[in-house]
């Protein structure tokens, strides 16, 4: 192993060691500046905790062009059901699994945290005269996660450099020249409310229905992978009681699941009032589905667990971000048959997935939707859905597809964070030179590609026009879940690529 991998992984460790997720990098932008300032770089922040760290050339390269490392500081904070972890609080614990680095149960943060670990050894290295290097800018952005903020929020000539090597790409040995552009909806249906005192009539018990052990993952990059989605298999689970024991014997209370609008959702979960007189009907039908879903996810989601348990009526808890408050309230109101019929046939008729394949980029998505979370609010069922597309004609018609579904309901629809797609140029001179120092670093000729994910790219090159821009990075498998890792080979073949990708540019 290279001795700098070592480093790399000593200084993620401490990065992962201060709290980031997405909107809360604080700390870790404070840290960032106050290490730069202890080892001599300039440094710099915006308003938004954004930074930007220069470091000066090596001997022989003050007049080489200036480049830009850059990558982002949050995370997605995605932990397994059930585990005692507060991502505000707790450090990331990484666990050494052979040649793979994890969480222990929740996501590792290694998308795209290793990005900063990089650059910043590289900078301690070419400060120590290890190695050679032009000009650097380390830049690294804030909340790319839940809306491109840093990036949106850049201000001119916050940075100077014209070549931008973006380390947010998750396959090593691929250079990624383009993206997908990105809309989210929040679609909000009202909630009529009947009251109904289950208590008195000592006939219903309050019952949860969850759906568990997901693997979830990225919903760009994984989104063909056909993975389960918590929301609708709950959703289909309450539609076959409702017709195997009748409507009128299982009413909704509360229905949530998913977490942010890039992850595709790995639980769900129905508090129902629920006839006590049907209990060992719906429970069996509720294992003989569990065993469907097993089947028919047997290669994707090996743990899916469907469970129907009964509950104490009078606690409730609401999950905030990624914190989990509990709330005690007095069962008696459900949701309105209407109310229900309109929401769980919405859930149903939402796509989720694949929309549209890219007819001139083989394998590629090209358009797809991801149904990522659903949360019951006060008077409101809130649900947050994140379309992506490489052509901006079709983004829009999926999103117009899926606002005319919501107005069927009577549902109200409020657009979120739009960000442009990224569009390929494949003459760059920094394309053909990247190729050219990897193909003779290992032997081979990189792969060229376009991604189906928002990359910070696309903001930036709608800001700086003039700027040359390439994605890569080490191998990260299953971002945005617990099983989230990186490939620590991956990363030296990473370091030594930039090493000689930087020589070059005496």
């Amino acid at each position: 192993m290279h001795p700098k991998i070592l480093q790399i992984l000593k200084t993620f460790e401490k990065i992962n060691s201060i709290p980031r997720c997405s909107k809360h990098e604080e700390k870790l932008s404070i840290w960032l500046q106050e290490w730069s300032r202890s080892r001599g770089f300039e440094v710099k922040a915006d308003s938004l905790n954004n930074v930007l760290i220069r470091v000066t050339p090596t001997k022989n390269y003050e007049n080489s062009p200036t480049v830009i490392l850059q990558g982002h500081m949050d995370m997605v904070c995605e932990k397994c059901k059930g585990l005692k972890h507060d991502f505000f609080k707790d450090p990331i614990r990484c666990v050494y699994d052979g040649d793979w680095l994890r969480g222990d149960g929740i996501s590792l943060g290694a998308d795209n945290g290793i990005a900063l670990a990089i650059g910043l050894v590289l900078a301690e290295t070419g400060k120590k005269g290890e190695i050679e290097h032009p000009p650097l800018e380390l830049l690294f952005t804030v909340d790319e996660e839940t809306g491109f903020t840093g990036a949106r929020g850049l201000e001119a000539g916050f940075c100077e450099g014209k070549l931008l090597l973006n380390m947010d790409s998750e396959d090593e040995g691929v250079f990624i020249t383009g993206c997908a552009g990105g809309q989210n909806l929040l679609i909000t249906l009202p909630i009529e409310w009947e009251q109904f005192d289950c208590e008195k009539e000592n006939l219903f018990g309050f019952f949860k229905i969850s759906v568990e052990g997901l693997v979830g993952g990225h919903s760009g990059v994984e989104i063909h992978r056909q993975r389960a989605n918590g929301i609708r298999l709950l959703t289909r689970a309450l539609v076959w009681l409702r017709n195997r024991i009748g409507a009128e014997s299982i009413r909704l209370v509360q229905l949530s699941g998913g977490s942010v609008h890039n992850a595709i959702p790995n639980f769900a979960e129905a508090f129902v009032a629920l006839d006590k007189r049907k209990t060992a009907r719906s429970e069996e039908i509720v294992s003989n589905l569990w065993k469907t879903f097993q089947a028919e996810y047997a290669k994707t989601d090996t743990n899916l667990v469907l469970n129907l348990t009964e509950v104490d009526g009078r606690t409730d808890f609401k999950k905030v971000g990624c914190m989990a408050l509990k709330k005690k309230f007095t069962f008696g109101r459900v949701f309105s048959a209407g109310t229900e019929e309109r929401l769980i046939e919405l859930i149903q008729e939402l796509p989720h997935g694949v929309y549209r394949m890219s007819n001139t980029i083989p394998g590629l998505v090209e358009t797809s939707n991801n149904l990522a979370a659903v949360r019951t609010v006060e008077n409101e069922v809130k649900i947050l859905l994140s379309q992506r597309s490489s052509i901006t004609s079709k983004l829009a018609e999926i999103t117009w597809d899926i606002e005319a579904l919501a107005k069927l309901v009577g549902a109200r629809i409020e657009y979120e964070k739009y960000y442009p797609a990224w569009e390929p140029n494949l003459e760059l001179g920094l394309l053909s030179n990247c190729k050219q120092i990897y193909t003779g670093t290992f032997g081979k000729e990189p792969k060229v590609t376009i991604v189906h994910a928002g990359l910070e790219c696309g903001l930036i090159g709608s800001k700086f026009r003039d700027i040359e821009m390439i994605s890569f990075g080490p191998t990260i498998k299953d971002p945005h879940s617990p099983a989230e890792r990186i490939f620590i080979p991956s990363i030296e073949r990473v370091w030594i690529f930039l090493e000689n990708l930087l020589k070059s540019y005496r």
